[in-house]
């Protein structure tokens, strides 16, 4: 029934003016709408609905993760526009500064100002290719 229908991200934020200031000039998102009770942005081929509402930030989970193969690149550009990085204790992964790491699969945790947790993850290709690549110049 719904397998073959888009599924939308949605973000509650408290302050709009706030949130689009940091979806937009932050993470680099085109906005695609905008009334005075919510945003729209475009993110690869996905959409994220920003609303307003007053339970904005009470998630303890992960809201939404971008699935990037260049997510030490991006953790800097982050950080030079001021984000910070959450470090947790994960079973399996070791830290590399603000980077998780479980064998070649990397992700990284951040929070807009409204508190709702993102990450960033090397998607399982990227992974595999770099265990891949690994084992054919270990074996050379």
């Amino acid at each position: 029934m719904l397998s073959e229908k888009a599924a939308v991200a949605a973000v509650a934020v408290k302050n709009l003016e706030s949130a689009r200031k940091f979806y937009e000039q932050t993470l680099g998102l085109t906005k695609l709408m905008e009334n005075e009770e919510a945003l729209t942005f475009k993110s690869g081929g996905s959409t994220l609905f920003v609303y307003r509402s007053p339970y904005a930030g009470t998630n303890k989970a992960t809201a939404v993760t971008w699935v990037v193969s260049e997510v030490e690149d991006i953790v800097k550009t982050l950080k030079g526009r001021g984000v910070s990085f959450e470090h947790y204790d994960l079973p399996n992964m070791t830290r590399q500064g603000d980077l998780h790491v479980a064998g070649t699969m990397k992700a990284a945790w951040f929070k807009d100002p409204d508190g709702n947790i993102f990450s960033l993850v090397t998607p399982p290709s990227v992974a595999t290719r770099q265990t891949a690549g690994a084992s054919a110049r270990s074996t050379a």
